[in-house]
């Protein structure tokens, strides 16, 4: 039996307390907060998907930054391994569209119900408004957690069978937590509200372990575009996003976004923020959306050559009504170069053309990312060259591990990223006490 302590009550940190505890360890979880699962409980728009019922592969293929470190850890815990584990321990569960997986209540709360079930019969010990002060260490090795009671609420358990603020503690605002294993699960930097603080990568930093450069990933992107405010609110479906540096392509795919107040957001959209987040700031990037993917520019000039025959007295936005949403007309028109009561009839070839482009490749110019408060998840992280990828431990400090968003790993929305949390995790709980080869 180890004596380990977890920093870190969210997804990973959850996870491998209840694995842990279960194979015989004596477990403390940490969370700063007032509740565990802060930020799990507002994952999926408080639905949690929590993870994505697809194959090995296609797995990795979502993971934008170090996939093939994922190797070992999704092997421990993979998607259908993830989803049965959740059946068993009473949650029902429930695949929808693009493979994502829900609880079938459609309530994160009740995930978090179901670990907080699982962390009281495991007989972990949960310690809430507790802040990891810094992590000791003696002759290149973790020996324990330095911890600073948080807030005005009581030091207590989420169990409710230990209290803290007595007897173990004589009721000291600051104490130590001696362990032979310590695990990181703090998350990154998205989402600071929550909890996400960045205190994990500090304590690497403090350790002489490697961080990568962080950014917001999986975040709304601003445009230099002022008129798109007009747009605010307009959910465009079935559109492709073309993203260049120069003549170079850099991002193509399809689905749904969002026009904002700043520029642009949505599915597509958290996507090119997380295959291209450091290339956005650097310089400006050109962006195009394809309002009619599935038609070519002949296909395209054809059906724009029978509506302006078939209503010639028309102004060249009505005759354009059945085919875009009306709030587009005007921004097409105008990226045209035209007037939106221009009749249909006394449209040029040369001015279809520019009608054509504009519904085509309606042009956007990508500056820069939205913050870490509206970020899902942060791109960077621990260096995973220092992490042994079975075990999670710190090359350069025994008995230090590190899981979850911590990590320099990060994944496409759609469960990816909460997967590698649980995956993470499951893999330290299971070779926590494995040599080092």
């Amino acid at each position: 039996m180890k004596k380990i302590v977890i920093i870190g009550g969210g997804a990973a940190g959850m996870m491998a307390a209840v694995l842990m505890s279960r194979d015989g360890n004596q477990v403390t979880l940490i969370e700063q907060n007032e509740k565990l699962g802060k930020k799990l409980f507002i994952t999926g728009k408080g639905r949690c998907n929590f993870t994505n019922a697809c194959t090995e592969n296609e797995f990795l293929d979502a993971v934008v930054d170090n996939p093939r470190f994922l190797y070992s850890a999704l092997s421990e815990l993979n998607p259908e391994a993830l989803i049965r584990l959740f059946e068993s321990w009473g949650l029902k569960t429930k695949v929808e569209r693009g493979r994502r997986a829900f609880p079938s209540s459609d309530r994160s709360y009740d995930v978090i119900d179901m670990f907080k079930r699982q962390l009281k019969e495991a007989g972990t010990e949960v310690l809430l408004n507790c802040q990891a002060a810094g992590i000791r260490v003696e002759d290149g090795a973790a020996v324990g957690v330095m911890v600073r009671k948080a807030g005005k609420a009581p030091l207590d358990s989420v169990n409710g069978v230990h209290r803290f603020d007595g007897e173990r503690f004589s009721g000291a605002r600051e104490f130590f937590i001696p362990a032979e294993a310590v695990v990181v699960a703090a998350g990154g930097l998205s989402y600071r509200s929550t909890g996400s603080t960045g205190d994990g990568l500090r304590f690497a930093r403090e350790l002489g372990i490697k961080v990568t450069e962080t950014y917001p990933s999986l975040v709304p992107i601003v445009c230099k575009e002022e008129s798109l405010r007009a747009l605010q609110g307009l959910s465009l479906r079935n559109v492709e996003l073309i993203v260049r540096s120069g003549k170079k392509e850099l991002f193509r795919e399809r689905g749904e976004m969002l026009f904002t107040h700043f520029g642009v957001s949505g599915p597509l959209v958290l996507s090119a923020s997380a295959r291209l987040g450091p290339m956005i700031g650097r310089k400006p990037l050109t962006a195009a959306i394809d309002l009619k993917p599935a038609l070519t520019d002949e296909q395209m000039d054809r059906k724009l050559v029978a509506f302006f025959q078939e209503n010639p007295n028309r102004t060249a936005a009505n005759a354009l009504a059945p085919m875009l949403p009306s709030r587009m007309l005007p921004a097409v028109l105008k990226a045209a170069g035209l007037e939106p009561d221009r009749k249909a009839n006394g449209v040029t070839r040369t001015e279809r053309e520019a009608i054509l482009a504009a519904i085509k490749r309606f042009p956007l110019t990508f500056t820069a990312l939205r913050g870490y408060e509206e970020a899902v998840v942060t791109k960077g992280g621990v260096s995973v060259r220092e992490i042994d990828p079975k075990t999670f431990e710190a090359k350069k400090v025994r008995g230090l591990h590190f899981i979850g968003e911590v990590l320099d790993l990060d994944a496409l929305t759609g469960g990816y990223n909460l997967q590698i949390a649980w995956s993470t995790a499951a893999s330290c709980a299971k070779n926590i006490g494995r040599s080092r080869e």
